[in-house]
């Protein structure tokens, strides 16, 4: 099925933090409602998708099958700042969340907004690093003048406020690549969304698919919106088996280069993924991508799936390479505020098309009916056995 890459577009137009995703969910549930795509919201404000309520989630996940049932994970958050306080009518305090390069930030261009009917932009004044150094901590943000200035600290309340990293636009494409100011990870977002588009295009099939989509808030300050949906108690009568698939954009790696594929992610910097969903996705990959998918452990950061492992779920994932991680310039190239590489700083994040296409074909290959869940290690183990029938002479011969 052809890419919508005008909704790609869409969604990472809008701004987003931590705990700040209100218009990225409204931008969703606004595709999901117009495809005719079951949807609601958990007590955490995670959007699930392919299930209409509560109790329409829970029959799905206790009805008898033999098909696991797919739970596809994305979150909707890109770290940022949420105003503190006026220190001026122009100048704002802020308090960082997630990660963040940490050199060449002075004066360094960011967005703000409300999340409603205020967008402004400015530059950094001041920050301070956390304690370990590795990202910001808090900053001074100096507004850019416009006739608003006076009246502003007045009309809107710091807190309200929320912000990230300005670039030339919020999205823009440069042959195959997409460059943007949060791909990390609107983009995982929208292949769940897209995913679910497709399989309720089909009024036949609508509904008959072991799919769920979780899209989740607050990932980069620590999992919260996954933990809560966890802790929700809902799976526990699970009467199917279950494998989370974490959709994650991740810094790009040695194995895991820009424009070679999505990558089967085998573990991240927490820890290894579930081994049997990993071999039956493994072969997924070999038919469905063949030569146009990478394979490797993602350690430049953790995922979702972590959390699900975590929690006793079967999980693995799917990962796009993503340059300038966290809008740190390691990759360089247009409104990189620096060189490239390791001390880098604020840098638009970008992807490759063709990745975030063969994500979503990756997906859909997950959906497929009978693969070899039960016995995913059918063929190996045969292979295991003939070997040894073939060395039992040799064996007998010794030691």
């Amino acid at each position: 099925m052809p890419m919508r890459e005008t909704l790609l577009n869409e969604l990472l137009s809008q701004p987003t933090a931590p705990y700040r995703e209100r218009l990225v969910v409204h931008r969703i549930l606004a595709a999901l409602k117009e495809g005719g795509v079951p949807h609601f919201s958990d007590p955490v404000g995670n959007i699930i998708v392919g299930a209409a309520s509560k109790a329409e989630y829970r029959k799905l996940v206790s009805k008898k099958a033999d098909e696991p049932l797919r739970i596809f994970m994305a979150h909707m958050d890109h770290p940022g700042f949420h105003g503190v306080r006026w220190n001026s009518p122009a100048d704002l305090e802020v308090k960082w969340h997630g990660g963040a390069p940490t050199h060449f930030l002075e004066n360094c261009r960011v967005w703000l907004t409300n999340g409603k009917e205020w967008k402004g932009q400015g530059r950094i004044s001041k920050f301070t690093l956390n304690a370990a150094g590795t990202s910001i901590d808090t900053a001074q943000i100096r507004l850019n003048e416009d006739k608003e200035i006076e009246n502003r600290r007045e009309r809107i309340e710091a807190g309200d406020l929320y912000g990230a990293f300005d670039f030339r636009a919020p999205v823009w494409r440069e042959g195959e690549l997409i460059y943007t100011r949060a791909a990390d990870d609107i983009v995982g977002c929208f292949a769940i969304v897209s995913v679910a588009l497709d399989l309720w295009s089909e009024k036949k099939k609508r509904g008959k698919f072991p799919f769920l989509g979780l899209l989740t808030r607050a990932e980069e300050v620590g999992f919260i919106g996954a933990i809560g949906h966890l802790e929700l108690g809902w799976l526990k009568k699970a009467r199917r088996s279950l494998v989370f698939v974490s959709l994650e954009t991740s810094r790009t790696l040695p194995g895991a280069e820009i424009g070679k594929g999505p990558v089967v992610r085998l573990g991240d910097r927490f820890t290894v993924f579930d081994a049997t969903s990993l071999r039956v996705f493994a072969d997924v990959a070999e038919k469905v991508l063949p030569g146009s998918h990478q394979k490797r452990v993602m350690d430049g950061g953790t995922c979702e799936a972590s959390a699900a492992t975590v929690f006793g779920h079967r999980a693995m994932g799917i990962s796009i390479p993503l340059g300038n991680y966290h809008n740190q310039g390691f990759q360089g190239g247009p409104d990189a505020s620096s060189p490239a590489g390791d001390m880098a700083g604020p840098a638009p994040e970008f992807v490759h098309l063709q990745d975030v296409s063969g994500m979503i074909t990756l997906c859909h290959g997950l959906l497929q009916p009978k693969l070899s869940w039960a016995d995913p290690w059918k063929t190996k183990k045969q292979a295991f056995r003939k070997n040894l029938r073939a060395a039992r002479p040799l064996l007998r011969s010794g030691p």
